[in-house]
């Protein structure tokens, strides 16, 4: 039942792991294709936040966004797979932050 658990999890995993790798070959200078389809989105998110609840969202660069979620998919990916819980909270934060983001309209 273990080996089963194992390939489970490394499938799992597997989805995180391919979409980091491929963002990070993508990345360049400024963040690459990712970050030039999240920009808008992101603006509009923002927009909105302050519209509803007056907070301002912080201004910052978005390939900086780009690079974090390539991290949390890599290492989270890479932890969840050999059982380490850290790994699954990683990946849990990583789709909590850019999920709203990118299900967003522009």
């Amino acid at each position: 039942m273990g080996f089963v658990s194992f390939v489970g999890r490394v499938l799992f995993a597997s989805v995180f792991l391919l979409s980091a790798w491929q963002e990070f070959n993508g990345f360049g200078d400024d963040g690459g294709p990712a970050a030039k389809a999240l920009k808008p989105k992101f603006n509009v998110f923002s927009k909105t936040v302050l519209v509803h609840t007056g907070v301002q969202v912080p201004e910052f660069h978005i390939k900086y966004l780009v690079a974090a979620s390539v991290a949390f998919k890599g290492v989270g990916g890479i932890l969840f797979t050999f059982g380490s819980s850290i790994g699954a909270y990683l990946l849990i934060l990583q789709l909590l932050i850019v999920t709203p983001i990118l299900t967003w309209r522009c």
